[in-house]
């Protein structure tokens, strides 16, 4: 009897120590598809600033089936936090980012209310994603949803229905203009889980200055924090503004196209918005195979036809149909050349940089034959070395 309870206990032994075994060996490969599955999801950060077409340029990515999309989610830092410098808020508004990109909503904790619902997100409409399920039943995820129509019909749901939509997605396309400095994202940029890459959309200082104009009242707190309130003051404070934006395009260029390691050569692109409005198709396309994604049919004639409307648009997010060319060249008609002349003189080192004419007189401003779109020329490292200098300091990341 003693002998046959040895053998009974020496089985269930085996048979435990057999399923340690097996528990062991699984775990790690459930792990690591899991983290295999994460690293497969592909990570896209639309870098620009306010008034720039970035709101366009994030629809082209949102209207994407494959895309879960944000517009800037940092809107939330800044909001909390307009107290601060732009630069002394980098690394909040990095850390959020990440968080996002990994879907981990919790990261709004800081920023947001307990009880918060999906519509308290900063311009939750402008994400398709959000207007789909598993967060809105009344629109499918390959339908192309007008924002309006997604803000009457989808804002009861809760916030817990973002992180659920953003794990479904193949893509996570986050659009910023709360970034002054590209190394501050080199820690995300080197985080092979991340599979993170810039899109860095740039439009002419000379549009983004009459386009800021517009909507003036709307910029005020962010303008503050950009330059401070003091210097956003009186007749110098929109150059002031449009100066330091000027001076982060050219250290964002300059990162991205020349000081990048070579382990991240690849992860940037430089688009210009009159190079969209030109051939928003073409462009498109080369902005889908940058991140990996196919241009549809139906995604085909729906940029054809937001690009080739009648209206010119005014609001501070509007993406409605319009004429694309005609909207890029707005300016030429109707901002004065004195103010022209301002600009040229704190923005002139960013538009050579980046392939935009100087105009010389009014003659040439009003001349809609003269082409004002020049090819980019990477900076020398002389220049490169100059225009650091006059560059606000980096942060250590």
């Amino acid at each position: 009897m003693l002998t046959f309870s040895k053998v009974v206990v020496g089985v269930i032994v085996a048979v435990q120590a057999v399923a340690l075994v097996h528990f062991f060996l699984l775990v790690p490969q459930r792990s690591s598809s899991l983290q295999q599955e994460k690293q497969s999801q592909v990570h896209i950060l639309i870098l620009s600033s306010w008034r720039s077409g970035s709101s366009f340029t994030g629809q082209l990515f949102s209207q994407h089936p494959n895309v879960f999309y944000l517009m800037e989610p940092a809107w939330h830092v800044w909001t909390t936090m307009h107290q601060n410098t732009a630069h002394s808020l980098h690394m909040a508004v990095r850390d959020l980012v990440r968080s996002v990109f990994q879907c981990d909503m919790s990261v709004f904790d800081a920023y947001m209310s307990r009880g918060r619902e999906k519509s308290d997100l900063f311009q939750w409409e402008s994400s398709r994603a959000l207007c789909s399920p598993p967060a809105c039943d009344v629109f499918q995820r390959s339908d192309i949803i007008a924002k309006s129509h997604c803000r009457t019909v989808c804002s009861k749901y809760p916030f817990s229905t973002v992180e659920q939509a953003c794990r479904l997605y193949s893509h996570v396309v986050l659009k910023e203009v709360r970034f002054f400095d590209l190394k501050v994202l080199y820690p995300l940029l080197s985080d092979p889980s991340l599979n993170i890459r810039i899109i860095h959309l740039v439009r002419d200082p000379r549009a983004v200055f009459l386009s800021r104009e517009k909507v003036a009242p709307d910029l005020v707190r962010d303008s503050d924090i950009v330059v401070g309130p003091e210097n956003n003051q009186g007749e110098m404070g929109p150059y002031n503004v449009m100066q330091e934006i000027c001076k982060s395009h050219i250290q964002i260029y300059t990162e991205g196209s020349q000081a990048l390691p070579s382990s991240l050569q690849g992860r940037y692109m430089l688009v210009r918005y009159e190079d969209i409005v030109k051939d928003p198709l073409e462009k498109t396309a080369e902005l889908y195979k940058f991140a990996e994604l196919g241009f549809l049919p139906k995604l085909q004639r729906w940029v054809y036809n937001v690009t080739h409307g009648k209206g010119l648009g005014a609001g501070a997010f509007d993406i409605s149909s319009r004429n694309a060319v005609n909207v890029s060249q707005a300016w030429r008609k109707s901002l004065p050349f004195h103010k022209i002349q301002k600009l040229q003189q704190v923005c002139k080192d960013a538009m050579e940089l980046l392939g935009y004419r100087l105009l010389a007189s009014e003659e040439e401003q009003t001349d809609m034959t003269l082409d004002l779109l020049l090819s980019q020329h990477p900076p020398t490292r002389q220049k490169q070395e100059l225009r650091t200098e006059k560059s606000p300091p980096a942060l250590a990341s």
